[in-house]
């Protein structure tokens, strides 16, 4: 059973790496689909994902392409947001919210799979206004704390579609923005008996080292190349995580 857990983290934390995000979106309903209670596959993943997007992200050091600006704007608003998200978990099924989070991950799947250019900022949308930076950040903040992750998933696309943020940018913020909202998350999901911290250790021992790794290969690949593996692998997982709860 922990080995299961350990390969499931090494696969998750180089998912996570290479698509910017903090790995609780994938890492749940795997863990789900090995055996752990509903609750915990929501929550546990979420202190993994503190040093596992650290690592991710010191990937990306000189790299430059870490938006502060975004950065902070976010964090500022998203983490009460999660907090208030966590607290209302417990008012809604983990069976639904694993199949919400399946969901999600298909649907973002497949706009970047049906539509690859992505856009990019120009002339006077070169920084996105505080109302959208807010907006976005409630959304995410509240969905990322009532599915028990950090938000990564959606920051990453959100950031590139809504704000224009190149790819490559958007994971790099995606990823630092993942590491601070973990850990909201993880302290009310932590006093709500939501964690367990065997799965914790077990998933984190591979997830960490192998999102450094994704991270590289990253910021390596052609960011064309980039975005549609994004796309095609969400959708497939999405896809197939829907079918076993069928």
């Amino acid at each position: 059973m922990w080995w299961v857990l350990t390969l499931i983290g090494a696969a998750v934390g180089f998912v996570a790496g290479l698509f910017g995000a903090g790995g609780s979106a994938v890492g749940t309903p795997l863990l789900h689909a090995a055996g752990v209670p509903a609750f915990y596959a929501i929550a546990s993943p979420l202190p993994v994902a503190i040093p596992l997007a650290l690592s991710a992200t010191f990937a990306y050091r000189g790299s430059g392409l870490i938006d502060r600006r975004l950065f902070v704007s976010t964090a500022l608003i998203a983490i009460p947001a999660t907090v208030v998200g966590a607290l209302l978990t417990p008012l809604i099924g983990g069976r639904i919210l694993i199949a919400v989070t399946d969901v999600l991950v298909v649907l973002i799947g497949v706009r970047f799979v049906a539509r690859p250019a992505l856009p990019t900022r120009t002339g006077t949308d070169a920084q996105p206004t505080y109302v959208r930076i807010a907006a976005l950040a409630i959304a995410v903040g509240l969905v990322g704390g009532l599915l028990g992750n950090s938000g990564g998933f959606l920051f990453a696309p959100l950031f590139v579609l809504a704000l224009r943020l190149p790819l490559k940018a958007a994971l790099a913020t995606s990823l630092a923005l993942s590491a601070v909202l973990a850990i909201p998350g993880t302290i009310t999901h932590a006093a709500l008996g939501h964690i367990s911290w065997g799965v914790v250790l077990a998933y984190g021992i591979g997830a960490i080292p192998a999102a450094y790794l994704g991270a590289r290969l990253a910021l390596g690949m052609r960011t064309a190349s980039l975005a549609k593996i994004y796309g095609v692998c969400l959708a497939a997982l999405g896809v197939v995580l829907l079918a076993t709860m069928a």
